[in-house]
């Protein structure tokens, strides 16, 4: 129906790419002319999300969010209760959480072929953006997946790292892309679930272009999940309790959207699969009055754990959460 973007360039390009006809320089002034029932806020730049998810809600659109959801907790908890006083559905473009593999993931483990889950393990693109910036904008990948599969976290330890040394106020800079504070090189978290299951998440800025590592592995005592993020994703299972495809001589199995072994008769179409996926489940709730598979809470979740490293590490200890603290710590380190 209709574009609204403040850089004129951005604009026409949306717009033919769309075939929209229908511009505006500022998004207010289209909410309120178009009344649109549905909204992509699509920006990256996390500086802008509160306030247009706010400005959608007040104008009663529902909401597909880009990740992460926000600079701050704080922010998260203004854009929820705008939403849930609106009565408006808000769905997180986490789209490896809507791959169909993620049911078969979890038949497999419902019916003990993984065994009792020890540990969940992720990392992040560890590109130049590794350390901090890799925590916060790709990170709410991995978290959002190790709460599919595992739950609520309910502690986090974590270390931050710049140039070998412990992160300090000295080295906090503001990040790319509207993000907020920033911080590390390096970092290494670990993560407590229920039913004592452990998981962790590091990242470090590369000095050289090494292998893809970003994704989660999921260990059990009776085998090995590895999940690759994306629309459809890869997903391959070992059965072996030692963890060790060279000791077992067992080989890894893919999982398919029909089942463990089973030629995959779907067609990976990337991250827009995955985005076309989440509009439909979006539409349904809207229907249905449900929430979304991968809902603005899922989103605050996730990003309650990326916080959670830097306020674990500002206080040199666990922090439980959910955080008492709702402000970004970085913003507070000494």
């Amino acid at each position: 129906m209709a574009v609204a973007d403040e850089h004129e360039a951005g604009r026409a390009a949306c717009a033919k790419k769309l075939g929209v006809e229908r511009t505006y320089a500022d998004y207010r002034e289209m909410l309120a002319k178009e009344q649109p029932q549905i909204v992509a806020v699509a920006p990256r730049w996390l500086d802008c999300h509160r306030d247009m998810a706010i400005a959608c809600a007040a104008a009663g659109a529902h909401i597909f969010m880009e990740k992460p959801l926000s600079r701050t907790l704080a922010e998260a908890d203004e854009m929820i209760a705008a939403c849930d006083r609106a009565k408006v559905k808000c769905a997180i473009a986490h789209q490896t959480r809507y791959s169909p593999k993620l049911a078969r993931v979890k038949e497999l483990i419902a019916h003990g072929q993984l065994g009792e889950i020890l540990e969940l393990r992720g990392r992040g693109k560890e590109d130049p953006r590794g350390g901090g910036e890799d925590l916060m904008v790709l990170g709410t990948h991995i978290f959002d997946l190790m709460r599919f599969i595992a739950g609520d976290a309910r502690w986090c330890s974590a270390r931050v790292f710049d140039g070998g040394k412990s992160t300090t106020k000295a080295t906090v800079r503001s990040g790319n892309e509207g993000i907020g504070p920033l911080a590390g090189d390096t970092l290494d978290a670990m993560y407590g679930f229920d039913h004592n299951v452990s998981g962790y998440f590091a990242s470090h800025r590369p000095t050289d272009r090494g292998g893809s590592r970003f994704g989660l592995t999921v260990y059990g005592t009776k085998g090995v999940l590895d999940i690759a993020t994306g629309g459809l994703g890869t997903v391959h299972f070992l059965a072996d309790p030692n963890w060790s495809a060279a000791r077992s001589k067992k080989p890894w199995v893919e999982v398919s959207t029909v089942g463990l072994g089973q030629p995959e008769p779907l067609k990976d179409r990337g991250l827009h699969g995955g985005n076309v996926a989440i509009a439909q489940d979006l539409l349904r709730c809207i229907e249905a009055n449900t929430q979304p598979l991968g809902s603005i809470r899922d989103g605050r979740a996730a990003l309650e754990m990326i916080l959670a490293v830097y306020e674990s590490h500002r206080l040199g200890a666990p922090v439980s959460i959910p955080l008492v603290n709702r402000q970004h710590p970085l913003a507070l380190i000494q």
